[in-house]
């Protein structure tokens, strides 16, 4: 399915909801940047937004193109990554004027994240130029942010427009490439918590979001050799494919479809490293090595034959391992954990009696090794991961990262059966 007919479609779907999104225009193609003006048409005061990298990518050539109508240019500086959290919120407010129409970002997770806060939490409409295609959440409603040193996920609002321009994504860094792919092979993962939330959890499920995202993971994996070529029409499939799974992600409202165990584990390394002054791998790139860990969970759970031992919960003993984890970040998870419950849910009850639908499930996904070779083909070898983090840090990760989010995933039966 074309990303044009997923824009337009307004049918009520078999699961009973009605899709939508309301993202106005979807431009990939080379050249795309000159379409900026005439994409901008009922604009006149507009923000925009990058830092040095992505200006130097494509802030300047959007700049040239629509000069007249720029009322600020914000460029962030900064040494290291760009964290989208509280500060960088606020100086990004503070360039907004009672004039100002539309907020342009330049680049790709975390301008997009920034930008895609802001124009919630002010009002005003935003569009994306993507300068890599590196992440699933361009055309999502998510807004992954760092507040109060957790990572925190905020429904928020879509873009009226994405533009990728393959000229400017095509030469994005190479790791920003392959962070895209292994964004894109970590719904393997994902999606295998999905449905297991729906039969663990009796979650919401749609069957046809769940076949769109699937398929559009099949599609990828081929594209691996191209991509390392830096091939424009896998650029290109690349970048549409990232595009669709966000599309899929507004369907439902929530990430759902393509942020599972592989997800939260990114977000702990992520977190962690932040604290602790850690090096951790793009997005993408973590999540794709987690998908092989999380994978490896399910082949042990498979394993089973029947739960018959269950982790018994010491309260004291878990808050004492988060505060040791998380530091000045765990007051807000175990607020979120004593939240939710699950600790006390009766989950054993639940395996008993549905271990052989539960294990029907975990068999979907490719094995770790398949999954290990989908991601050498793009030259990130597992053996990368683990020499990066040591084995106490992916323990602690299959253990804790669970604790960052109010959302079902393997790591709950592997914490309750063989934690």
């Amino acid at each position: 399915m074309n990303i044009e007919s997923l824009l337009e479609n307004n049918k009520v779907c078999s699961c009973g909801k009605q899709h939508m999104v309301d993202i106005k225009y979807v431009v990939i193609e080379k050249g795309a940047i000159k379409k900026l003006n005439s994409l901008t048409n009922e604009y006149k005061h507009i923000l925009l937004v990058s830092d040095v990298n992505t200006y130097k990518a494509c802030g300047k050539d959007a700049e040239s193109v629509i000069m007249d109508k720029i009322e600020t240019s914000k460029v962030f500086e900064c040494e290291g990554y760009l964290v989208p959290d509280e500060q960088r919120v606020e100086e990004l407010k503070a360039c907004i004027t009672s004039k100002t129409d539309l907020i342009i970002g330049v680049g790709s997770g975390v301008i997009n994240d920034l930008c895609k806060y802001v124009s919630f939490n002010t009002g005003l409409p935003y569009y994306i130029i993507a300068t890599a295609p590196s992440m699933d959440g361009y055309a999502s409603n998510g807004a992954a942010m760092i507040f109060q040193n957790m990572k925190v996920s905020f429904n928020t609002r879509v873009p009226k427009a994405i533009i990728a321009d393959t000229d400017v994504i095509k030469n994005a860094p190479s790791e920003m490439i392959k962070a895209g792919y292994g964004d894109i092979i970590g719904k393997y993962s994902a999606l295998n918590d999905w449905k297991l939330g729906h039969v663990v959890m009796d979650e919401y499920f749609c069957d046809e979001v769940y076949n769109l995202t699937y398929e559009t993971v099949k599609n990828t994996v081929s594209l691996a050799a191209g991509l390392l070529e830096r091939n424009e029409q896998s650029i290109q499939a690349l970048m549409e494919a990232l595009v669709i799974v966000g599309i899929a992600m507004s369907y439902v409202g929530n990430s759902r479809p393509a942020s599972g165990s592989e997800h939260h584990l990114s977000h702990y390394f992520e977190v962690v490293g932040l604290l602790n002054n850690e090096p951790y791998f793009l997005h993408g790139i973590d999540v794709a090595y987690s998908t092989v860990v999380t994978q490896q969970l399910r082949e042990k759970l498979l394993e089973i034959q029947k739960p018959t031992k269950f982790h018994e919960f010491d309260h004291s003993i878990w808050e004492e391992n988060i505060r040791k984890v998380y530091g000045k970040a765990a007051d807000g998870i175990i607020a979120l954990q004593d939240k939710i419950g699950w600790y006390t849910k009766d989950f054993q009850d639940v395996y008993t009696r549905k271990w052989e639908d539960i294990k029907d499930v975990l068999r979907e996904v490719p094995s770790s090794g398949k999954i290990k070779k989908l991601l050498e083909d793009v030259e990130l070898p597992y053996e990368d991961f683990l020499k990066e983090y040591h084995e106490e840090k992916i323990q602690n990760a299959l253990l804790y990262a669970k604790d960052l989010k109010d959302r079902y995933t393997v790591l709950w039966p592997y914490y309750t059966i063989l934690g």
